[in-house]
């Protein structure tokens, strides 16, 4: 099993920055793709960035290429999504996903969600 805790949402203007936060406990870590996902009200759950677990590897959603970045700490159990010049349009709540075959829609694992608001 594996845990996940998301962190650091908030309310912000368009234009800014927010950095969140996804802890992770249970099964190792080091060896789990994840990835983010996001729910705007009344829309489906769509995919933001994951990133690989043996070199690293990213990716984007076409919107959000260019401002958002995804990273992880293997010591700390933590992966990163840092959020730069925010748009109206990225407010939703915010899920950490993880999945041994790679993270989609129906990753076995997710947090509880966080939320972000862009204001305009």
């Amino acid at each position: 099993q594996v845990q996940l805790v998301e962190s650091g949402g908030g309310l912000v203007q368009a234009g800014g920055s927010l950095r969140l936060s996804c802890a992770a406990s249970g099964r190792t870590f080091s060896t789990l793709p994840m990835g983010w996902f996001r729910q705007a009200p009344g829309k489906e759950r769509e995919f933001v960035a994951a990133i690989g677990w043996s070199d690293g590897s990213r990716y984007y959603a076409d919107s959000v290429k260019g401002r958002f970045t995804i990273s992880r700490d293997n010591v700390k159990n933590t992966v990163y999504l840092q959020m730069n010049s925010l748009k109206p349009e990225d407010t939703a709540v915010y899920y950490c996903a993880a999945d041994r075959m790679g993270v989609t829609a129906s990753s076995d694992y997710w947090g509880q969600g966080t939320q972000v608001t862009v204001s305009s």
